[in-house]
């Protein structure tokens, strides 16, 4: 299948400066000594001089700065980064979704943590299923794959018990925080250069690292939600995070390139 490119554009930032005005300068008051003086000051003034106020020029706006067009890499990083970020979010709805029964039919005071970070998930999902049709990115072939493991493993944990099923979104968020920071470094380091380059970033760059900055604290949340929860004393919680962990890890791996 064709690897369609990011057509992200910075959105056109134009940074203008104050324009400086000049003000009069208090001229004195004091009356003249003579007629003929004042006659002579007179005669001797142009009347066609403007006023020191008019002629004062006012300086020009500087130049808006150039936007830098993205190298290959740069659009290969940014659409792989969308793709998974998207199969990601799908996969968290999708384990909330398959968890929640088995979960809230034992605890029922978990419903509207559960409600929560379900709802959280599903608004990630909406943001990035957004920017992947404005930018024309191509999902993830997987998706299907992916769909059904994300149901499986949340419906599996939250069976097993509430422990594990807290177990499971500590496992799952841990690596989506990690994740999520790398692409931030990434789109910082970007931005730096650029700007180091005297390149105008635009809004378009400056809203998607606050959005992926959001999301990701997002992600942290549930993770201590899950901590709260006695996710720690799932048995065998070393192996069944590991597990998930590891699993999660190679997912973003191959939605990146798949």
């Amino acid at each position: 299948m064709a690897h369609q490119r990011l057509a992200l554009q910075p959105l056109r930032h134009c940074q203008r400066s104050l324009v400086a005005h000049t003000h009069p300068r208090l001229l004195s008051t004091t009356a003249p000594r003579s007629s003929s003086s004042s006659s002579s000051s007179s005669s001797s003034s142009s009347p066609n001089q403007p006023p020191e106020s008019q002629t004062a020029s006012s300086q020009p706006p500087p130049t808006p700065k150039k936007k830098k067009p993205l190298t290959p890499a740069q659009r290969s990083f940014l659409s792989s980064a969308l793709r998974v970020n998207q199969a990601g979010e799908l996969a968290a709805t999708l384990i909330y979704t398959a968890q929640t029964p088995p979960v809230v039919a034992r605890e029922p005071h978990l419903r509207p943590l559960m409600r929560h970070m379900y709802e959280q998930e599903a608004g990630h999902l909406r943001t990035f299923e957004a920017l992947v049709a404005r930018h024309r990115v191509r999902p993830t072939a997987l998706y299907p794959l992916w769909s059904a493991l994300a149901a499986g493993l949340g419906w599996t944990t939250g069976v097993m018990s509430r422990e594990a099923a807290m177990a499971c979104t500590e496992a799952v968020e841990t690596e989506i925080g990690g994740h999520y920071n790398g692409q931030i470094r990434t789109l910082l380091e970007m931005v730096a250069g650029w700007e180091a380059e005297g390149y105008d970033v635009g809004d378009e760059f400056r809203d998607l690292i606050a959005t992926l900055r959001r999301i990701r604290d997002e992600e942290l949340e549930h993770l201590d939600h899950a901590i709260e929860h006695d996710a720690k004393k799932a048995q065998p919680h070393w192996l069944l995070t590991g597990i998930i962990r590891a699993g999660c890890r190679g997912a973003i791996w191959v939605s990146e390139r798949v």
